[in-house]
């Protein structure tokens, strides 16, 4: 066995642990931790295969940002999660039902490439040599070409799910003061300085 095999071992071993911790640990903070632990050796996994720009995004992407953000809205947020898991019996069947359709689809997706090879060679592209052309323009030369209309389709689905985020959580307050730009912009000096001339003694 060679020392690429045994890091592709330990990194899924380490992958799948950690996973099935986050669904079981009891204290949400350290179920974070653990989908941070997943992260990293995905990654690890990713690197093996070549794939080392998705192994940067997945590492600056979702640990730097999306999990951190994770366990800070858990950490700071007081949630009695007792009580969420009183109800986990009633949604259980919805939930294995779901679980199930998604296994199908998996196998499905994955068992196709070995029942039919022909339909996994007809959507796949030529890898090119590393010498010809890096891992990340490759990607970029796919991800911008055949499939650009999808990717601007995926952004402004972002974008829409973005903006409906904010709308859904501003709230406005009275009696706070808000930043009026054009008012601002708005104002000269005869309007901004008001120059009071006091007589002796009535001053402060």
């Amino acid at each position: 066995m060679g020392l690429q095999a045994v890091f592709f071992y330990l990194f899924a071993f380490v992958a799948v642990a950690s996973a099935f911790m986050v669904i079981a640990a009891r204290n949400p903070v350290h179920s974070v931790l653990f989908l941070i632990l997943t992260f990293f050796n995905a990654a690890g996994l990713f690197l093996l295969t070549g794939a080392e720009f998705l192994a940067i995004i997945l590492l600056v992407v979702y640990v730097g940002a999306v999990a951190v953000l994770f366990l800070f809205v858990v950490m700071m947020l007081d949630v009695d999660f007792a009580q969420l898991r009183s109800g986990f019996l009633e949604y259980a069947p919805v939930g294995a039902l779901v679980g199930l359709i998604l296994a199908g689809e998996l196998i499905i997706v994955l068992g196709g490439a070995t029942f039919s090879p022909e339909i996994a060679a007809s959507g796949a592209q030529a890898i090119p040599a590393l010498s010809d052309r890096s891992n990340t323009g490759a990607l970029g030369d796919v991800l911008y070409t055949d499939y650009i209309y999808f990717f601007q389709i995926a952004g402004l689905i972002l974008l829409v799910a973005m903006i409906g985020a904010i709308v859904l959580t501003l709230r406005h307050r009275e009696n706070i003061k808000r930043q009026d730009i054009s008012r601002q912009v708005a104002r000269t000096p005869a309007t901004s300085v008001d120059v009071v001339k006091v007589k002796p003694g009535q001053g402060i």
